[in-house]
């Protein structure tokens, strides 16, 4: 056998060997990804927060007398009163709603009340509000035959909405779980980080390991975190003036902030108020729904910070993705992936000192 022939042979032995372990590493990539694909929304989600969280975390730790393990529990049970204390309140309220309207409507005693003389005075609207609630008041089984077709088409979606609302509630406690465990052992996940970027990015991946914590910490905290506490407030207000499912108006608000419109969701919520209640509690309300309106104004340029100019539209664009992605969790994930995309693809354009 000549030495060229032998070469060939080495060769092609090599490269059938570098075949078959990287077939063995995708079939194992491929195995792990199908074991863990369940857990994926909540595992990313759960990073998330431990990077969002990190530096009050490291607060935290400091006046533990630096136990990470303790500091974790306390962020995580934190966050989880945070989460299910407001959960169970606005939940409560939307099922006792839920109950006394089918108890009514077995017991054939559901009514309306006739609606205030002042909404027929109402300019555009108030005319042909007034005469629908009238009739509804008077003669409730007209109504329901008038938009049989629209209530038959809007029960299912409510359905699926208020199943995919409790699935979201079960991710999001599994992620604060995972965000705590990541939290607990940060130090090892921050050098494995560190190296993955150093993997993907060369030198450059201390500077892209930085970009990428700083931005999903501040989008997180000036974005999702203020959309967050503009609903707790907002909620605050729909259960003290008794607006009628209070719960499910606060979920509406909080998707709706996310999108970076929740003033529009206190529009009908104020004109119901004007016509059901006094002027001084309609006023007071109004006034309670302005500043919950105007909070991210304020709010985001402080949490946001200067020389993050993540464009709303990007926001915009990943919450909506990530929702029709991801189902309702995929709000507050694709509006983190996206702007950490977009950050990185304007590091990747220019020098990446100019972005961090």
């Amino acid at each position: 056998m000549s030495l060229a022939q032998s070469l060939d042979k080495d060769y092609l032995n090599r490269a059938v060997d570098v075949s078959i372990r990287i077939g063995l590493l995708i079939l194992l990539a491929a195995f792990c990804f199908q074991i863990l694909r369940p857990f994926f929304l909540p595992i990313v989600w759960g990073i998330i927060i431990a990077i969002a969280v990190h530096p009050a975390y490291l607060k935290i730790k400091s006046l533990c007398g630096e136990h990470g393990t303790i500091a974790a529990v306390l962020v995580t049970l934190l966050f989880l009163a945070a989460i299910i204390l407001p959960t169970i309140l606005l939940a409560g309220t939307l099922v006792d709603g839920i109950h006394t309207l089918a108890a009514d409507i077995k017991d054939g005693t559901l009514s309306i009340p006739s609606p205030p003389a002042r909404i027929e005075g109402w300019p555009v609207i108030g005319p042909p509000l007034a005469d629908l609630w009238n009739l509804a008041s008077t003669n409730l089984t007209a109504v329901m035959k008038r938009f049989a077709p629209q209530i038959k088409t809007i029960i299912p979606g409510v359905l699926s909405i208020s199943a995919g609302i409790a699935l979201t509630f079960l991710e999001l406690v599994l992620s604060i779980l995972i965000g705590g465990i990541v939290l607990a052992n940060s130090q090892r996940a921050e050098r494995t980080s560190r190296s993955l970027a150093n993997r993907l990015f060369g030198n450059d991946g201390q500077e892209f390991h930085d970009l990428v914590a700083s931005t999903i910490r501040r989008v997180t905290t000036g974005i999702l975190g203020v959309a967050f506490l503009q609903s707790v407030f907002a909620a605050i207000g729909f259960l003290v003036v008794g607006l009628p499912g209070a719960g499910l108006w606060g979920v509406i608000f909080l998707v709706a902030a996310v999108l970076q419109f929740g003033a529009i969701v206190l529009i009908p919520a104020v004109i119901y108020i004007f016509a059901v209640a006094t002027t001084t509690k309609a006023v007071l309300f109004l006034i309670w729904c302005v500043i919950v309106g105007l909070m991210d104004n304020v709010l985001k340029p402080i949490l946001l910070g200067r020389g993050l100019d993540i464009p709303m539209a990007v926001v915009f664009l990943g919450s909506i993705g990530g929702f029709l992605f991801m189902g309702l969790i995929g709000l507050f994930i694709g509006a983190v992936v996206l702007s950490v995309g977009y950050k990185l693809l304007l590091a990747w354009l220019e020098p990446v000192t100019a972005h961090s």
